[in-house]
């Protein structure tokens, strides 16, 4: 049994940047539709799911908020011409024939983490498609992460890769439930978390590497042996703690669709009503192909 992830805010992002100036005869702007409905069409022909859901933020975790107040804070605003498309996505998404799904004060990657360890107790295969550090966290013999990025191909030919701990390994130094540590060192820009002054991640992983785990290094401080480097993580030691739960994935949320409840059901019919006002010709046939139960392959790269 496999069970697909796909985490939808960047999945959205990376559509409406990646496909520029897409739009229909009215002049409404499709480009993070087409781009969204093209790559998760994409999945399921690679990876030939059992199960699937699309993961969504809806708000930030009061534990986190409370922690750092900051967090987040910093990211720019949506483009105004991708607000629309998000709705309209949300609406094909069940179409497709996969459970949409988000809660309140919670974000993607949580729920991401709640579903991956509830499948992989039942001994499910795990696919989450993203590209979020903090996902990798996950990564096991089960679970891995699914890549249409070029450099992680080990030939062009086969479009997409599933990573597991041996690239993790490779790209970040340590085993994928040793990231979180090294995060607690080095922060995360993106979100606002503050790390350690002047330790990057090479200098971080190999702290890990030496030590084993965030909570030894922070125990055995004096035995680091670079006098600049034990004087900084000593000072920080109140922000590293911090940044120990804030990066720290909720495993255990209530799941808001059991998982048996997420079987892969296409609603043909209601998806081409739904594609028609936004002109994706090749797309739509694609569709009513599959729809009248003859196969035929998906056209050209994606993006």
């Amino acid at each position: 049994m496999k069970l697909l992830l796909v985490d939808g805010p960047y999945y959205v992002y990376r559509s409406f940047f990646a496909i520029r100036e897409l739009s229909n005869s009215r002049g409404e702007p499709t480009n993070a539709i087409f781009g969204f409905v093209k790559v998760l069409r994409k999945m399921l022909r690679d990876l030939q799911p059992d199960r699937a859901a699309v993961l969504w933020d809806e708000g930030l975790p009061h534990r986190r908020t409370q922690l750092q107040p900051e967090y987040k804070q910093q990211r720019a605003e949506m483009p105004e011409l991708m607000r629309p498309q998000i709705a309209h996505i949300r609406r094909l998404v069940p179409l497709l024939g996969i459970a949409s799904l988000r809660q309140p004060d919670t974000e993607a990657d949580d729920l991401i983490a709640s579903y991956t360890c509830a499948a992989a107790h039942q001994g499910m295969e795990v696919v989450v498609a993203t590209n979020d550090k903090d996902l990798f966290q996950l990564v096991d013999d089960r679970i891995r992460v699914y890549s249409t990025n070029k450099a992680d191909f080990a030939s062009p030919k086969e479009g997409f890769a599933l990573l597991g701990a041996d690239y993790v390994r490779e790209k970040w130094g340590v085993a994928p439930d040793q990231i979180g540590d090294v995060l607690c060192l080095v922060g995360d820009a993106s979100d606002n978390i503050p790390g350690v002054s002047g330790l990057g991640p090479k200098r971080a992983a190999a702290l890990i590497q030496q030590f084993g785990s965030i909570t030894a290094l922070l125990e055995r401080v004096d035995s680091i042996e670079n006098e600049a480097i034990r004087e900084k993580v000593a000072s920080a030691r109140a922000q590293i703690l911090s940044n120990q739960e804030m990066v720290r994935l909720d495993t255990h949320l209530p799941l808001p669709v059991p998982l048996e409840e997420l079987a892969i059901r296409p609603r043909h019919t209601e998806l081409l009503a739904e594609l028609e006002p936004w002109e994706f010709k090749s797309l739509t046939e694609e569709i009513r192909v599959e729809a009248a139960g003859v196969d035929k392959p998906l056209q050209g790269e994606l993006f």
